[in-house]
């Protein structure tokens, strides 16, 4: 672009910015602007009550010390002055943390407490003469500590997990699946596994791996904080075993014979499992002591154990006949 069209583009520029209309405009919005801003002097000038949160930061925290709460946290401060004080404190560097002393509140209890009388000395050295603290939320502020005391518990989900259609959960891992905690003896004494913050899934078909948090617990430190989460969905499916009936309870010198000798166990599996089940797994019996109490053309079979991880295990018949031998 050559220097005699930006020259046009300036010229047309200036001559609609100054045009009788565009004149009458700018006037209107130089006395909007003026309106403006004597409203907003006049409203920083009332008074108000405004929340402020100032950090509180544990410091000079002896070596031999391990703090079993956080070192750092957030005191909300209810504030009553003028707009203009507030807005000091709201969006500028007005207020700083406040940094407590170790030594100054620990107790041998393993607790440090500091009162809201306390914070409101600190806090008020911060704030402008005219302003008035109308109240403190939390009203203390509490640290935990102890001397290194710690156990390893194991870690347990906590939520609801539901597998999707034909789907069950077939495994559910955490790594690391313990972890070390610090905390007073009495709490250590009574803390046996700790859990996770809840866990919500619906309809899971796939290994779902997700970073989750430890479930806090007062005066309790945990390391790590963190642990992953795998969980393992798995296809069901039905599948069949002849299985052979086995007489109980047998006096010697007798014989106990079925009349089929097999029947059909039908289960739901998983289909990774599936290869690990075999038909000696199922055991499938007939009771003799029953047979002798209760005469009857047929005797009760009954399903009396199926390998871990199957489900909705049935036989196909539940009477059979048979026949006692002397041997």
């Amino acid at each position: 672009m050559n220097e005699s069209n930006l020259f046009q583009i300036f010229k047309a520029v200036r001559n609609f910015l100054f045009g009788w209309m565009n004149r009458e405009f700018l006037i209107f919005l130089f006395f909007l602007l003026l309106s403006g801003t004597f409203w907003l002097l006049m409203a920083l000038n009332e008074t108000y009550e405004r929340e402020v949160e100032v950090p509180v930061q544990l410091v000079e925290i002896p070596k031999n010390i391990v703090l079993t709460s956080d070192t750092t946290t957030n005191v909300r401060v209810m504030v009553h002055d003028k707009g203009f004080s507030l807005l000091a404190y709201l969006y500028g560097n007005k207020i700083h943390a406040i940094n407590v002393k170790f030594s100054s509140f620990a107790q041998k209890t393993g607790v440090g407490t500091i009162s809201s009388a306390e914070l409101q000395k600190m806090i008020y050295k911060q704030l402008f003469s005219s302003s008035r603290i109308v109240s403190i939320k939390p009203d203390k502020f509490e640290f935990y500590f102890n001397y290194g005391l710690r156990k390893h518990v194991p870690v347990k989900l906590s939520g609801r997990i539901t597998p999707g259609p034909s789907y069950y959960l077939s495994k559910i891992s955490f790594s690391p699946d313990s972890v070390e905690i610090y905390a007073s003896r009495e709490i250590l004494d009574s803390i046996k596994y700790v859990t996770t913050e809840r866990l919500n899934i619906l309809n899971l078909t796939d290994t779902l791996v997700r970073q989750v948090v430890l479930n806090k617990i007062k005066g309790v430190k945990y390391v790590p904080e963190v642990v992953n989460v795998s969980i393992c969905p798995d296809i069901l499916t039905e599948e069949k075993f002849e299985v052979p009936i086995i007489a109980e309870n047998m006096p010697a010198g007798k014989i106990l014979r079925t009349f089929p000798t097999r029947v059909t166990v039908t289960f739901t599996v998983g289909a990774s499992l599936f290869r690990s089940i075999r038909p000696e797994g199922f055991k499938v019996v007939a009771d003799f002591n029953e047979v002798m109490n209760n005469p009857s053309d047929k005797c009760n079979i009954y399903l009396r154990s199926v390998p871990h991880g199957v489900r909705n295990a049935r036989i196909n018949v539940n009477q059979v006949d048979y026949l006692i031998e002397e041997q």
